[in-house]
């Protein structure tokens, strides 16, 4: 293990003082600690933030919620107001992990979360995303669980997170603090694709903090449905994974429509045109067929993942189905 000095503030001003270009914000763990045993991050200083006053669920002035970055993954899928009304958030959270873990991850931390491509997990290997410049094996090699959109020829990684797929669909946004203020993100410009700098995953800068996610007062609750497919029932990261959210009127035909996939890019994979081709149309099969059918124009599949096209394609209906039926996956 590589030294490393130890903080742990109790306000958030001073974590921020705390933090530079070589120290890291920790809370539960779950991920950087792995990464710290692999020895693929080497911060030279941890600074805890559970004593920080960041674990509260609040309802905000818009009618929406605010969501504290040190509130866990259980405590927030059970929570009654988002079981109420944001199911497809509670749905995505009770999908990941395992029990145990998600006692333990923190709402701030999921979206932190570093990709589980086994090249950059491991180090006598080549990958751009731990040491740019020195290549992507994963592009000629085993590939099974990477990008069908949005990779570059530097990375082709996907981002793991259930919970960020579903904030993705909600339009959530993420309250962020530095040194020079804070800022609101909105969840759509969180994550990074690739380009040609796929060792950055996000927009934070160097020292911000998640304060809080904050999602809008519309909720889809009566219509929405998170699909994950996977290798196992649980434990397991989605081979493609899909939250659909529907608003209908009063003549049952679809008002507005949210898509996003997990799984099959390096960040949660939204098309506005999509959505808004389901706009209008009856919540019928015939309907979720002919966007799946232009959600997969574009997509790039590797030598070992083309499987994923058609798998994605029966998830996206069925997930869409569920949502119109209001049922919970």
């Amino acid at each position: 293990m590589t030294p490393f000095a130890y903080s742990k503030p109790r306000q958030i001003e001073e974590a921020l003082r705390l933090a530079g270009p070589d120290s890291l914000f920790i809370a539960g763990g779950t991920n950087l600690v792995d990464l710290m045993k692999e020895n693929l991050l080497r911060p030279a200083r941890l600074i805890d933030i559970n004593a920080l006053p960041l674990r509260e669920v609040q309802t905000t002035a818009d009618g929406g919620l605010r969501i504290g970055a040190l509130v866990s993954n259980a405590d927030l899928a059970w929570h009654p107001e988002v079981e109420r009304r944001y199911p497809l958030l509670s749905q995505a959270l009770l999908s990941g992990a395992s029990p145990q873990l998600r006692n333990m991850a923190s709402a701030g931390g999921n979206l932190l979360q570093r990709t589980r491509c086994h090249y950059f997990y491991d180090s006598q290997t080549p990958c751009n995303k731990r040491e740019p410049g020195s290549g992507c094996p994963a592009r000629d090699g085993l590939n099974r669980n990477h990008a069908l959109f949005g990779a570059s020829e530097h990375c082709v990684a996907v981002h793991p997170s259930d919970f960020c797929v579903a904030l993705a669909a909600l339009e959530a946004r993420v309250i962020v603090a530095g040194r020079q203020g804070e800022r609101s993100l909105a969840f759509a410009d969180f994550h990074r694709l690739p380009g040609d700098t796929p060792q950055r995953d996000t927009v934070l800068e160097a020292g911000e903090l998640i304060l809080a996610i904050e999602l809008p007062a519309e909720s889809f609750a009566a219509h929405s449905a998170y699909l994950k497919v996977r290798d196992r029932a649980s434990f397991a990261f989605a081979l493609v994974s899909v939250a659909a959210a529907l608003q209908l009127d009063a003549a049952g035909r679809i008002q507005a429509a949210r898509l996003a996939l997990g799984g099959v890019a390096h960040k949660p994979w939204r098309r506005a045109e999509v959505e808004a081709l389901l706009v209008g149309q009856a919540p019928v099969e015939a309907s979720f067929r002919a966007a799946a059918e232009r959600l997969l124009q574009g997509a790039q599949p590797l030598q070992h993942n083309a499987f994923k096209v058609e798998l994605l394609r029966r998830a996206v209906v069925r997930a869409l189905s569920q949502a119109a039926e209001g049922v919970r996956a």
